[in-house]
């Protein structure tokens, strides 16, 4: 199948949904994609609330391509590269929608961000959890802000430094990145689906006034991604990592 980022409606439920084979690693043209219709959804007044899906069945997102970040060249090319998954938070972070993530496979990097960013987010067991970016020497500096804010420091550190470990979701629950785990994709669909389905029903301004109290604190985001987007762009060119990622792109 050809890769896509869609958005469907169901009553007064958006449901945007990405897709790249094999395993949702997101080049810099669907993240912008991605920014696109978080955008869309969350000025159409007729969805009241926003679901976030991958379309593969046992990988959520493996977070950036490799493809695409070896092909950097110049310090420029890599910010603008990492500004992708930056933009990307910073939408669902702005997004006057509640957004409701469902996590049905391994998140990877950026695709760890992606959770974090969304208001609340469930998994199925299927969805484990990493942070390889210290190992190909880079780190989870763009998506750092919305993970810890989920998890907290020491869970940040832990993920972070063992960059090889997969955590299960039962560990991410337990850290506060999920707000439940399902032992089926099946089942991992139908509590999405209730919650939305409530929600969609509720008062949307007070739904827009809970939004911006959950977010407060987040304001220097813009800034703050950007920087981050900078520092990941200036490591993308050391040798070492351009060494690993011509050895696994």
């Amino acid at each position: 199948m050809a890769p896509y980022v869609t958005l469907t409606k169901h009553e007064n439920i958006g449901y945007i949904e990405f897709f790249n084979p094999p395993h949702n690693a997101l080049p810099p043209s669907l993240l912008a994609e991605l920014c696109v219709l978080i955008e869309a959804a969350g000025e159409d007044a007729q969805i009241h609330v926003i679901v976030l899906k991958s379309g593969a069945d046992r990988a959520f997102c493996a977070g950036a391509s490799f493809n695409d970040m070896v092909a950097i060249t110049t310090e420029a090319e890599g910010k603008a590269f990492f500004m992708g998954f930056a933009n990307v938070i910073n939408a669902l972070r702005k997004c006057p929608k509640i957004t409701i993530g469902a996590v049905q496979g391994k998140a990877v990097g950026g695709g760890v961000g992606l959770a974090a960013s969304t208001d609340i987010c469930f998994a199925s067991e299927f969805a484990l959890i990493k942070l390889s970016e210290l190992s190909i020497g880079i780190g989870p500096f763009v998506i750092e802000p919305a993970v810890k804010r989920k998890i907290g420091n020491a869970a940040m550190a832990q993920l972070t430094l063992k960059a090889q470990t997969f955590f299960s979701a039962k560990w991410a629950c337990e850290k506060g990145l999920y707000a439940n785990v399902f032992e089926t994709n099946k089942a991992l669909n139908s509590e999405v689906d209730i919650l939305a389905k409530e929600l969609q029903c509720y008062n949307p301004e007070a739904l827009l006034s809970y939004k911006k109290i959950l977010w407060q604190g987040t304001e220097d985001w813009d800034a703050l991604l950007e920087s981050r987007a900078t520092l990941s762009g200036q490591l993308v060119l050391s040798p070492k990592t351009k060494a690993y990622l011509e050895k696994y792109s």
